[in-house]
C-alpha cells in the first residue's frame, strides 16, 4: 500500500490566501474541466503517493498558510509542444496552522507528519494574521 505524500509550493503574487481564491476563480486559472490546476514543468515522481490522499501546501510570503488536496495529475502540453503536469486541484482551499518555509524554486515533498493542521473548525473563516506576523509567530512555535 502506497503511503501519502504533499507538495509544498510558493504561492508567486499571492501576498494572502485570499489572492490565491481570488485568482483560482478565473478561467485562466482552470482546466477544461472546471477545476483549478496548476501546470508544472516537472513531474511528481512520487506521483501515487500524491494521489493517495495527498495536498499542495501553499507558501505566502515565507509562511504555509493553506492547502489543497490534489485530485489527480493531467499531461498538459503547451503553445510550445512541450508537455508538463497539470497538478489538478480540488476547488476547496483549507487554511492551515502557519508554518515557516525558507525560500525554494518549483515545488517539494512533504511528508505526511511533517505537514501543518488544518484549522479547528469555525476558525478557517476567520480573518489571517499578517504574514509577517503569521511567520514570526511560527518561529516562536506559537499556533
Amino acid at each position: 500500500m502506497n503511503k501519502c505524500v504533499h507538495l509544498v509550493k510558493l504561492c508567486v503574487g499571492a501576498e494572502a490566501v485570499e489572492d490565491l481564491i481570488d485568482w483560482q476563480r478565473t478561467a485562466r486559472a482552470k482546466g477544461p474541466d472546471g477545476h483549478p490546476r496548476h501546470v508544472t514543468r516537472m513531474w511528481p515522481k512520487r506521483g501515487a503517493e500524491l494521489l493517495n490522499g495527498g495536498s499542495l501546501y501553499w507558501v505566502f510570503k515565507g509562511v504555509v498558510l493553506a492547502r489543497q488536496r490534489v485530485l489527480r495529475l493531467d499531461e498538459v502540453t503547451g503553445g510550445d509542444g512541450i508537455t508538463r503536469c497539470g497538478i489538478v486541484l480540488d476547488p476547496e482551499v483549507i487554511r492551515t496552522e502557519a508554518l515557516p518555509r525558507r525560500p525554494f524554486q518549483g515545488w517539494r515533498y512533504l511528508a505526511a507528519e511533517d505537514a501543518p493542521r488544518d484549522l479547528k473548525a469555525g476558525r478557517e473563516a476567520e480573518p489571517g494574521l499578517p504574514p509577517d506576523l503569521s511567520r514570526a509567530l511560527a518561529e516562536l512555535g506559537v499556533r
